[in-house]
């Protein structure tokens, strides 16, 4: 069935489950008396109704934190005090630290945002589920691929709640219902999303049957994914190891079984303006200038930048920039590298010099750029001869270094030596631009499609599988054919057939390389036994692993004071 969410608006359905109690109350709000029996009158309520959960989808990617409690966390992303900036009260150094308390905010907005999501994918699935097919006119090919997509999207909301919180509710049925199920065991959530993968698989249309029109839609290879997203990670979720399994549901994406999907030649095509239509693009969300644009908000890639950066990107729609996240560094304020083995991710690109995606951010015309950091002075892209400015007063020279330089010329030494999460200035950092911000006159600007899911992360799954197998060269192989599009033709940059560079190290380096800001480095640094023993810029070791998963928040609980709190909190 070809038609596309980026043209339609969805309709709030009365019968929803709205509002910030949703997680836990599960009973309906009827508004009038329209209820799901008579409000599915046509084809085009049913498509509504079914469209209705993926708008909360696209917005559940940087809503409530979600984002940055996936990459704060960990070793690559910071949110330092700026002289008094970005302090709010110390959650993003508790982030850092992993000190989070169950009053940090998003330790409940993260809850009732994905429950909102699985409340609202299951009450469209009960209504669909019922409908009479001859009085909506829809096909009964139709009405499962509906049945199947929303079971997917359901299963995407679960899979994120069980990683970040374990011990979860299963939902599956919320009208006529008045409280939360019990907490699942971990081993029960795994089968449940297991189970609700397999089941919607036949069901589910291949991408190259929507046609252009398919970002954004479940396809039989977007749940496969989620599957080898599952297998995975199924030895931190469970204790059992799914690696087999995970590299052969990897093997047939790859293969083709469930769709037709290549990768790009170009590093920055899965990000560009067009990446609605890749090849690599397995799973996403369309995004438009007038239309909607999570990705492109404060809360992800928007405030990943200096104050005025805008003037570096030429486009000043969206009003000011700021400092919100950025990298954290790979060197002391001397600019001597930290010796430790995390964390540096800038450094981690120059391992490999010759690296396209090193290059200094600069949009070029027409709907294209190079490069993918901002370091250095950053001129205005009106008139070079300007350079972006902190607001408070001196010009910007971005570093991989944090510290208070203010007006201090590069590679001047400071006095100053301290650096850490409570002491840094507007140019302390590099910031990362991996989906292009295009001039404001580009007919092109704030156009891409959020990737959520890559074939790279395909390929880099099963890598991963074959290196813990014992197979390097496999894993080589398998990362190479992504990262050849990284560098020059005939780079020897590549691995070598034998995967002899490979190491449990420099897989994570990897990763972290290839999938830098794309909300998952916790996740991965979690399943490579990192998170809690590892050592990065101001983080020691924890004495504890119980912040693998995150707390259920307060206010969760005084909706719900039946939940149990996740050990350690």
């Amino acid at each position: 069935m070809k038609f596309s969410l980026r043209y339609i608006i969805p309709l709030s359905i009365s019968t929803l489950i709205l509002g910030s109690a949703s997680c836990t109350k599960l009973d309906e709000t009827l508004y009038d008396k329209i209820t799901s029996d008579n409000f599915l009158q046509k084809r085009e309520d049913v498509i509504r109704d079914f469209l209705r959960p993926f708008e909360h989808a696209f917005w559940s990617i940087q809503g409530g934190g979600l984002f940055y409690a996936q990459e704060l966390p960990a070793d690559q992303l910071m949110t330092p005090n700026r002289d008094g900036d970005w302090f709010d009260g110390g959650k993003y150094q508790r982030a850092h630290y992993h000190s989070w308390t169950v009053q940090d905010d998003y330790t409940s907005d993260m809850w009732k945002a994905l429950f909102q999501g699985i409340s609202l994918a299951t009450n469209s699935l009960e209504d669909i589920e019922k409908v009479n097919i001859q009085k909506v006119q829809i096909t009964e090919a139709e009405k499962a691929d509906f049945v199947a997509e929303l079971k997917t999207l359901r299963a995407w909301f679960n899979l994120r709640a069980f990683d970040l919180y374990r011990n979860i509710p299963l939902v599956t049925k919320v009208k006529g219902e008045t409280a939360t199920p019990p907490q699942a065991t971990p081993a029960e959530t795994f089968a449940f999303i297991e189970k609700e993968l397999k089941d919607a698989i036949p069901g589910l249309p291949l991408r190259q049957d929507l046609g252009t029109t398919g970002i954004g839609r479940w396809t039989k290879g977007g749940a496969a994914a989620l599957l080898a997203r599952l297998y995975l990670n199924a030895e931190v979720y469970t204790g059992q190891s799914k690696y087999a399994e995970c590299a052969a549901v990897c093997q047939d994406i790859i293969d083709g079984k469930y769709g037709n999907y290549q990768l790009e030649t170009i590093w920055s095509k899965p990000f560009d303006y067009d990446n609605a239509n890749s090849s690599e693009m397995i799973y996403g969300f369309p995004a438009t200038l007038a239309r909607t644009h999570w990705h492109y908000t404060s809360d992800m890639y928007w405030w990943m930048a200096p104050h005025q950066a805008q003037n570096f990107f030429g486009f000043t729609d969206f009003g000011n920039m700021n400092t919100r996240y950025a990298l954290q560094p790979g060197r002391d304020v001397d600019s001597v590298e930290y010796n430790f083995a995390l964390g540096k991710p800038f450094i981690k690109f120059q391992r490999y010099p010759d690296d396209l995606r090193l290059k200094k951010y600069k949009n070029l015309g027409n709907s294209k750029r190079e490069g993918m950091f901002l370091f250095g002075y950053l001129p205005y892209y009106s008139d070079p001869t300007k350079l972006v400015k902190s607001n408070r007063g001196y010009t910007i020279f971005a570093r991989d270094q944090v510290g208070w330089f203010k007006d201090t010329p590069p590679g001047t030494k400071i006095a100053d030596k301290e650096s850490n999460m409570n002491h840094a200035d507007d140019n302390s950092g590099l910031w990362v631009a991996k989906y292009p911000i295009y001039p404001s006159k580009d007919p092109n600007a704030i156009s891409s499609a959020f990737a959520e899911i890559r074939l790279a992360e395909i390929y880099y799954s099963l890598a991963e599988c074959k290196y813990r197998a014992g197979d390097k060269g496999s894993a080589a192989k398998l990362l190479n054919a992504v990262r050849k599009r990284n560098y020059p033709t005939g780079s020897n940059s590549l691995y070598l057939e034998s995967g002899q560079q490979l190491t449990d190290q420099e897989m994570i380096d990897e990763w972290g390389r290839e999938f830098l800001v794309e909300g998952r480095r916790r996740t991965d640094l979690i399943r490579w036994g990192k998170f809690n023993s590892g050592k990065w810029w101001d983080k020691e070791p924890d004495n504890s692993d119980h912040t693998k998963i995150y707390p259920i928040g307060q206010s969760v609980f005084t909706l719900t004071p039946s939940l149990q709190q996740n050990p350690g909190y």
